[in-house]
């Protein structure tokens, strides 16, 4: 062990002298002092143990073998057994009447080198010097290893954090598309209901504008005069039922509260009974068949399929009477561990085009004039939108002239946080 000042310098070099003879001990002082090293002695094994409970800088232990008490083999052993003081080279000195078993003993109790009786102070130096050498060149590489290892750290540290910054900036990336697309959407509404405000709703204005400038001008007798206000009355409705749309459209909010446990056959029920008179009118039949309970929003699913139903009378085919087939089925999401239910709307009405059907789910997009059929092209608009509040799928398929089918896709339950 090593401690981390600067080891270039021989005042530096701590060195312990163990052993139980003071004028050894002095003699080897002696010796060492010419070379500017710093001497620590301690005449006995103890002694030595107790220097090393405070002290672990040692650059090189000199201990005697032969010492009362504890002898030099012993007080290595003990001194080996703490991680701290590993790392400390012991030259044992010892007579030279040691057997080879003593010497291979030595060894294994951790020893580097050996100094034999009566020292001689030449290779005393020199050996010294060389494991203060080795000592400089150990401490120089545990630096170089130390500095190595916080450099890795902070590569680790700056992989990781440039790891993190990937992922955040892939984040916003993401969420950056998502909002553009948001946005996208949102505007072609904007436009959307600009057009409205500017086409729409300007047409039956100049209507009522047009017929009520002639009424007061006086140019028409009373019958005209009649005709003349019931095509305002009409302007007036047709105005009024665009603005409705408009207002209905805007205010699909709902929160976490609002959503219970739903039974579909109940809202197509109630919402075939607010249908009553167009489907007594038009001699329509309803069909039910396997409409589950589900966690859902009752006044909004109650919505979605009276326009449904509302569409499917709508877009009927003359002289043929509509028949609505309403069925659900179960579906197992065994990759995301949920249940949802199919759930399919179809008509014998006269049906679209397939190239459009996604553009039907558009906020007043129509596939017809309103002289055809009546309605702002809002209805399938808001059906999407309540779906999506359902965290659901809704499409379309079609054929001109063969009928249309609305396939809505809801889970069994709703996510705790919405």
């Amino acid at each position: 062990m090593v401690n981390e000042k600067d080891s270039g310098n021989r005042s530096d070099i701590k060195i312990l002298v163990v052993d139980d003879r003071e004028d050894n001990l002095f003699s080897i002082e002696t010796l060492l002092e010419k070379d500017s090293y710093t001497v620590i002695k301690a005449n006995s094994g103890r002694a030595a143990l107790k220097i090393l409970l405070k002290q672990h800088d040692f650059s090189l232990i000199l201990m005697d073998v032969q010492m009362p008490d504890l002898n030099g083999f012993e007080t290595a052993t003990i001194i080996y057994e703490r991680d701290k003081l590993k790392q400390i080279p012991i030259i044992f000195i010892t007579a030279h009447n040691q057997e080879e078993e003593q010497i291979f003993k030595g060894y294994r109790m951790g020893g580097v080198d050996y100094i034999y009786k009566p020292i001689n102070p030449d290779l005393l130096r020199a050996k010294v010097g060389v494991f203060v050498e080795l000592y400089r060149k150990n401490y120089q590489l545990l630096i170089h290893e130390k500095q190595l290892l916080n450099a890795n750290k902070s590569l680790q540290k700056q992989i990781e954090e440039r790891k993190v910054s990937e992922e955040k900036i892939k984040l916003l990336n993401k969420q950056l598309i998502e909002n553009n697309t948001h946005l996208l959407a949102v505007n072609e509404e904007l436009d959307r209901f600009a057009y409205v405000a500017s086409h729409d709703l300007q047409e039956p204005l100049r209507k009522i504008m047009v017929f009520s400038d002639k009424i007061l001008l006086k140019q028409c007798n009373e019958k005209e005069t009649e005709k003349y206000l019931k095509k305002i009355i009409s302007s007036s409705q047709r105005m009024q039922s665009l603005i409705n749309d408009l207002l209905q459209f805007s205010r699909q909010t709902v929160n976490a509260n609002d959503f219970v446990n739903t039974d579909l056959n109940e809202l197509v029920t109630e919402a075939a009974l607010e249908l009553e008179i167009e489907i007594e009118k038009n001699n329509a039949q309803i069909n039910i068949d396997g409409l589950p309970v589900i966690c859902a929003v009752p006044g909004l699913m109650r919505q979605l399929f009276y326009n449904l139903i509302n569409n499917a009378i709508k877009f009927r085919k003359k002289d043929i009477a509509p028949v609505i087939n309403i069925y659900g089925e179960k579906i197992n999401d065994l990759k995301n561990n949920a249940n949802y239910y199919r759930i399919s709307v179809s008509d014998n009405g006269i049906g679209f085009d397939p190239a459009y059907s996604d553009d039907i789910f558009m906020v007043f997009k129509r596939l017809h004039s309103y002289h055809e059929f009546e309605g702002s092209g809002v209805g399938l608009s808001i059906c999407k939108k309540i779906i999506d509040k359902h965290n659901g799928f809704i499409k379309a398929t079609g054929q001109l002239n063969e009928g249309s089918t609305f396939i809505i896709e809801l889970p069994e339950d709703q996510p705790v946080s919405l």
